[in-house]
Order: C-alpha cells, then sequence, then structure tokens
C-alpha cells in the first residue's frame, strides 16, 4: 500500500499521506490540509487513529493524576519491594475468553533515559484491540508504572507473572496478543544460539538491579507453550528487537517489497518451536538497530514509531496482509526519516523536530513460513 506525498497549505513542509486519508494534520504548524474531497471523520482512517492518540492522552492524564500522590514512580520508594511480593497476591484477570492480550509501558520516569511515548502506546494498543478486534476489556492485562495495583507495575517479576498468566491454558482458537514498550537491549549469546553472536533483551523498571529479560526466557515463556490451534501475537516497541521472541524464521523485505525467509534455526542447539501453535512476531526495528519515540508520526503527542505505524496500517486498509502491512509500517517512518526538504526560517526546527533520524525498519518473524501476501492479517 503505498504512501503520498502532499505540502501542507500553510507552511509548506512534505507530508506523507496514507492510502484513502482525507485530510493530514502537520507535525509543525499542526495545520490539517485537504487531501481530497472532505468525509466524515468516523470514516477516515487517519483520523481514527489519531482519536486512539487522543482518548489515550486523556487516560494517561487521569492516571497520572491519580497515582502521583502515591509514592508508586522510580526513586520513590514505592516500587522497591515489589519483587518480595508473593505470587498468591497476584490480581490479574481470571484466565478466560478466546482473546486476551498482555500490554507493557514502561516509561522509566525521573532517569536520564526516560521514554515518553511508552503508556501512550499502550493505550492506543489497549482501545485498538477492543474496537476493532474485538479483545474483552477483562482480559487485557496492562502492566505500567501508572497503574495503582503494585502488582501491574512492569517490574521483572511482575513481567514474567504477567507472560506466565498469558499462555497458561491456552487451548485451540484462542488468540493472544504480547504488546511491550519500553527499552530493549543486547548482551553477549552465551548459549550459541544466536547467528550474530547476541542475546537480545527487554528492560523492566527494575532492570539495573533485577536483570533484563533475555530472549530465551521469552520463548521458553510464551512460545514453547503454544498448543495447536492457539496464536499468538507479540509487537515489541524497543531497540534492538528483531528476534526478541527467538523465532526460527525472519521475513526479511527490501524496499521493493520483495520478502525472503530467512532460517535462524540451530541444529546443535535447544528447539525454539513452539508445541504445536503460530507465534508471529512484529518489532521496531532489526536487532542492530534503535526505535524511536516521537511526535513526528502524530503530530502533537509522543507515540512508539512502530506501534502507531502499525495502528495506521490496519486501520487504513481492513483486510491487509502481512506483507502489505509490514511494507506500510516501513513506508510511513520511512517518510518521517526523510522529514521536510525545504528551507526557510523554520529550517532549524525541523532539524529539530526530525533529528531523532527514523532509520528503523519493522520486522516480521514467525514459527513458521508462509505466504506473506497471501496470509490476512487478524487477530
Amino acid at each position: 500500500m503505498a504512501n503520498n506525498t502532499q505540502r501542507c497549505s500553510h507552511c509548506g513542509v512534505l507530508l506523507v499521506v496514507p492510502q484513502h486519508a482525507r485530510t493530514i494534520r502537520c507535525a509543525i504548524c499542526k495545520t490539517i490540509t485537504s487531501v481530497a474531497v472532505v468525509v466524515r471523520p468516523d470514516n477516515d482512517p487517519l483520523h481514527r487513529v489519531h482519536c486512539h492518540v487522543r482518548r489515550a492522552t486523556k487516560w494517561v492524564k487521569g492516571l497520572i493524576s491519580q497515582v502521583s500522590t502515591q509514592g508508586m514512580y522510580p526513586g520513590s520508594g514505592g516500587y522497591s519491594n515489589y519483587n518480595n511480593r508473593p505470587m498468591t497476591q497476584l490480581t490479574y484477570p481470571a484466565v478466560h475468553g478466546k482473546k486476551r492480550a498482555l500490554l507493557i509501558g514502561v516509561t522509566y520516569r525521573s532517569r536520564s533515559y526516560e521514554l515518553q511515548g511508552s503508556i501512550n502506546d499502550v493505550e492506543c494498543m489497549r482501545y485498538f484491540l477492543r474496537e476493532r478486534f474485538g479483545f474483552p476489556n477483562d482480559c487485557i492485562l496492562v502492566l505500567t508504572e501508572d497503574e495503582t495495583d503494585p502488582n501491574r507495575i512492569p517490574t521483572k517479576m511482575n513481567m514474567q507473572a504477567a507472560m506466565r498468566w498469558l499462555v497458561h491454558d491456552s487451548q485451540a482458537g484462542d488468540s493472544l496478543v504480547f504488546h511491550f514498550s519500553g527499552h530493549g537491549s543486547q548482551r553477549r549469546d552465551v548459549m550459541g544460539d544466536e547467528i550474530d553472536g547476541y542475546d537480545e533483551t527487554l528492560c523492566p523498571l527494575d532492570y539495573e538491579t533485577e536483570g533484563m529479560l533475555v530472549d530465551d526466557e521469552i520463548n521458553d515463556t510464551i512460545v514453547k507453550p503454544l498448543t495447536t490451534g492457539v496464536m499468538l501475537h507479540a509487537f515489541i516497541d524497543a531497540c534492538h528487537s528483531g528476534t526478541i521472541l527467538d523465532l526460527p524464521y525472519v521475513c526479511r523485505m527490501d524496499r521493493a517489497g520483495f520478502c525472503q525467509w530467512e532460517d535462524h534455526r540451530r541444529p546443535e542447539i535447544a528447539n525454539k518451536d513452539t508445541s504445536g501453535g503460530l507465534a508471529i512476531s512484529f518489532s521496531g526495528c532489526d536487532d542492530c538497530q534503535t526505535s524511536v519515540d516521537t511526535k513526528a508520526l502524530s503530530g502533537y503527542t509522543t507515540t512508539g514509531a512502530m506501534t502507531f505505524s502499525f495502528i495506521q496500517a490496519v486501520e487504513s486498509e481492513p483486510g491487509v496482509t502481512y506483507g502489505r502491512l509490514l511494507a506500510d509500517m516501513r513506508s510511513v517512518i520511512r517518510g518521517a526519516e526523510t522529514g521536510p526538504r525545504i528551507n526557510g526560517p523554520i529550517a532549524s526546527l525541523l532539524k529539530k523536530v526530525f533529528r531523532s533520524g527514523l532509520t528503523q525498519e519493522p520486522q516480521l518473524s514467525s514459527s513458521e513460513m508462509f505466504d506473506v501476501y497471501r496470509k490476512t492479517f487478524i487477530l
């Protein structure tokens, strides 16, 4: 699905216009430019994506106001003893229904590497899963620093328990979703199962004291237990996340959209497959790349580039295939990476807006190979 470009009617910035969009908001001057005939906003896919972010922002502000006086932010002492709580006190949703999701957003507040868009990403995904794919609200488990339940703060222990909850007693026909927005990293591979010699990791809120979640453990927890008929989709908006689930096949796509599956299996190493189910992962970037959160895509609030481009791509084309979805996500981010090519008094401002350099390329990996341009994306 190709994206068009159009100049802002006010300041002249080059805007990336998704297919079917009728209007687009400029990230610089906030002016709304008409792309074609005016349609009702409810029918405008891009407008609906913006609504996700607006609602998420309102939700987040309410949560921040609610918990800001309760000492639950890093450095306040509110989360230092969470890992000492017994597992029996976990207040997670009862495992029921054919659809359930685990959404984790970590901002690392008050630290030099604090993120601004992680909780926005989670709230966008929660709304998106409910409204677009019918996930029951009581089957969606959210872990963020803004949660009032200490067992839903994204510490390492809580993340481990929540991942076990996600796959517990899953049966044929179940659709599971795992979404993480936060920092990712790498470390030297000690098991010899990584082609590039590095394990990929996710960073919980307390990773500096409790350690990171390594791809080997993530695979053991939410990939291997998947039995026949169970489907897991993972959406990982983090740096170095290309193979974060350690799935055996990686879809390599060039700029022309040509795809080829790459086999990452190591016969001499322990099996990383499922127990008959299907696991598919969309990640924000390749293992050697970094992901960003930015205002360059939404135009008014910070989101993860991968999360925003994913929601926008699905909303823009109902019945999209996995291949078209991956290509469109890359196209949207590539447009923001290119940025405006104009001269004038706002040039310095534009450099600041696009200084993040969205050079990331979303990746697709899977527990089995399939025709990405024939298989329809569905949750």
